[in-house]
């Protein structure tokens, strides 16, 4: 555990520093004033682009913040739908941004929620793959190691979605700066603090590849140490 723990340190890290700067960004933001509010943002984003037909609702908790492809529905934590913030309108394009990803069939877009069940079932798998595994080759058996290197595949499932999901954040990202300057939901100082706050979190969608491809990594010299010792 202490040598797993020293292998993810600089993606644990540079997690830390991610979550600690978009906190920061974001209650900077919080306090430069915008002439919307974060749903009336999403929604005059939408209509500009013709998309009436998607919903933007209020949801419980703090940044949960999230598009709904499966639903069409863009969904606002209280703070970033009531607020009229730079931080506020900022969460709330970028999130416009992922809907309109949807209605243009966002390559990216469509090979990340490709993904998703291999990113959910991954972790599991590999778990239980990793228990039988090393039971198995405690007991002598050296199929133990084949049925962990299915798990660690299946692992391998959740990186694969973290790397998909740069740049269709990064996209999203993107489109919330250039259409809240397009359409003169913020001005320059508001843009500056939306670019702090969405860069920040992009910050956190880095660490979180990172910490994926360690930990595939250190279960992969794990069982090639464990395999050249035999």
């Amino acid at each position: 555990m202490i040598g797993y723990m020293i292998f993810l340190a600089p993606a644990m890290l540079l997690m830390m520093w991610a979550q600690h700067r978009v906190k920061a960004s974001y209650a900077d933001g919080m306090r430069v004033p915008a002439p919307l509010s974060g749903a009336a943002a999403a929604r005059h984003i939408l209509d500009t682009h013709g998309m009436q037909d998607v919903p933007v609702e209020q949801t419980p908790g703090r940044l949960s913040d999230h598009y709904d492809p499966g639903h069409r529905v863009l969904r606002l934590s209280p703070e970033v739908y009531q607020s009229r913030t730079a931080s506020a309108v900022g969460i709330a394009a970028h999130e416009a941004g992922h809907a309109l990803q949807h209605a243009t069939h966002y390559a990216p877009l469509i090979v990340r929620n490709a993904a998703v069940p291999a990113a959910q079932i991954g972790p599991g798998i590999f778990m239980i793959s990793l228990f039988i595994g090393s039971f198995l080759i405690q007991a002598g058996s050296q199929f133990g190691y084949t049925i962990i290197w299915f798990g660690i595949a299946a692992y391998a499932g959740v990186f694969v979605f973290q790397l998909i999901n740069l740049p269709v954040e990064f996209d999203a990202s993107n489109r919330a700066k250039r259409l809240l300057n397009e359409l003169g939901i913020v001005d320059e100082t508001g843009a500056q603090a939306v670019r702090r706050v969405l860069n920040s979190a992009a910050w956190t969608y880095v660490a979180a590849t990172l910490q994926s491809l360690l930990t595939v990594l250190f279960y992969v010299f794990q069982i090639l140490g464990r395999s050249n010792r035999r």
